[in-house]
């Protein structure tokens, strides 16, 4: 195959997750622009400290090394890798070229953990606080739908077989409740996030404390304001050469569990498109299949499945790495964290912002619900007409008889004849219930069989969404802002 006219970058692997899929915002923060910039103001950080602390750095070394923060020439950071084999001295050997007064002081008495470690707990907060306000926008939204489907009498489904009514706003309150455990989730880890901070190669901080002639006091010092520069509150008391790998496990198994939020919810969607009950927005234009015109499929969900389901599956790395980390680390950790940290938070990126647009144009279709539920109806309504009957002066035990066996034929005419449901019919044809035959519409209508359905949806999302969405600013302007 000659490719010699292809563009170099279609002749590269790229991710999906990257290309296809996650958002500008989620593929800029694990980039190698923001992470080694991060570097760089890690370094910035440390020395500032460090020359407020007393040792002798000037403000103009600060200066330089600012100037350039951004400017990274990554072409020389590559060949300098190939020669020592090591990243962060790769960098600090290219950043020291671009700032040669600094360069004596750039990461002095640090570990490569020192810049490592630190930018990736940056990234892994700042990955939080771009989901998060997609999630309230999520729920933000299925909370509408919920408010005005709550009385929308649909079937209720035990074991995917028709069971007691209940509504459509109802079943999304379901879906709302997962995703509402999942906010809570993700914000408790977001915040439960420390910085690293100021550890040295083992964590004893030696290296500091002989920088600073034996004096604790100052060590201390340095990682309370080196934490307090990089915007964190607090750090971690006490570290190997790297924060516990648990961190990343409880990073990632909150959005694992996300993960398997969406995939229920689209799951549910997929089975009611199924039915044609509801269905996903479809564009004008959208193809659904390239060999059947007429189909609608719900690609959108199938997507957020697909995606869902490989995070679910990313926290198993986290759990195997944490387990493997001997005595104060191994650096088998390294490659495994560069794929697994990126593609959890790029893909529970992906899959928030289809929900988010799956849910902003769900299409509800109540007269086919009302054909299904009048296909069914009939013989959940047993119990009414029974009580109906004995309010009468009929035997109970006589009219439980009857409609058993009205019941069974009108069942042999829909699976054995394909027929509708005619136990209705049957009823009335029947002289024994006609002293119920003026009630038997309002005995039937499906709005008595949902309970307190309605009432549920108003008191759920009053009592629990409502005072989650209030962490977040600008919902209704898609712009959304948490306030932490």
């Amino acid at each position: 195959m000659n490719i010699s006219k292809v563009p170099n970058v279609y002749c590269d692997y790229r991710s999906p997750l990257s290309t296809r899929y996650a958002s500008k915002e989620m593929r800029y923060n694990f980039s190698e622009q923001n992470k080694f910039s991060t570097w760089r103001k890690l370094w910035i950080y440390l020395a500032k400290a460090e020359m407020e602390l007393g040792l002798p750095i000037k403000p103009e070394q600060i200066a330089e090394m600012e100037t350039y923060v951004d400017d990274i020439d990554f072409e020389a950071v590559a060949e300098e890798e190939k020669a020592t084999r090591h990243d962060v001295m790769a960098h600090v050997h290219i950043f020291g070229k671009q700032c040669p007064l600094a360069a004596p002081i750039i990461h002095l008495g640090a570990t490569s953990c020192y810049v490592g470690d630190n930018t990736d707990l940056l990234v892994l907060r700042q990955g939080f606080d771009i989901l998060l306000p997609k999630l309230a926008h999520v729920i933000q939204r299925l909370a509408k739908f919920s408010q005005d489907n709550r009385n929308l009498p649909t079937l209720g489904f035990t074991h995917l077989q028709p069971a007691q009514l209940t509504t459509v706003g109802k079943r999304a309150t379901l879906w709302l409740q997962d995703l509402l455990m999942d906010e809570r989730a993700i914000r408790r880890a977001r915040n439960d996030l420390k910085f690293r901070g100021v550890k040295g190669t083992t964590g004893t901080q030696a290296s500091f404390l002989q920088l600073f002639n034996g004096d604790a006091e100052k060590v201390k010092r340095l990682d309370d304001l080196v934490t307090k520069m990089a915007g964190f509150e607090k750090h971690y008391t006490v570290t190997g050469q790297t924060y516990s790998r648990k961190v990343d496990i409880e990073c990632l198994n909150v959005l694992s569990s996300l993960g398997a939020t969406v995939h229920k919810i689209c799951t549910d969607i997929r089975l009611l498109a199924n039915m044609k009950e509801i269905e996903e927005p479809f564009e004008s234009t959208q193809i659904g299949s390239s060999a059947m015109p007429y189909k609608r499929n719900p690609m959108r969900s199938e997507r957020c499945c697909s995606v869902a389901r490989h995070l679910m599956f990313l926290v198993n790395n986290t759990l195997h790495t944490a387990s493997t980390q001997w005595m104060e680390r191994t650096l088998d950790d390294s490659a495994n964290r560069r794929l697994v940290l990126a593609e959890a938070y790029l893909s529970a990126d992906t899959i928030l912002m289809t929900l988010q647009n799956i849910t902003e144009g769900l299409v509800v279709y109540p007269k086919v619900i009302a054909r299904h539920v009048a296909q069914e109806l009939p013989f959940m309504s047993a119990e009414n007409i029974i009580m109906a009957m004995v309010k009468t002066g009929g035997d109970r035990q006589v009219c439980h008889e009857k409609i058993r066996v009205l019941s069974q034929e009108a069942g042999a005419q829909v699976k054995q004849h394909g027929l509708d449901n005619d136990l209705v019919d049957r009823i009335k044809k029947d002289p024994y219930f006609a002293p119920i035959l003026l009630e038997l519409n309002a005995l039937l209508d499906p709005s008595t069989f949902v309970g307190r359905a309605p009432e549920q949806v108003v008191e759920f999302l009053e009592e629990e969404v409502y005072p989650v969405l209030k962490n977040y600013k600008d919902l209704e302007s898609g712009k959304v802002e948490l306030n932490i």
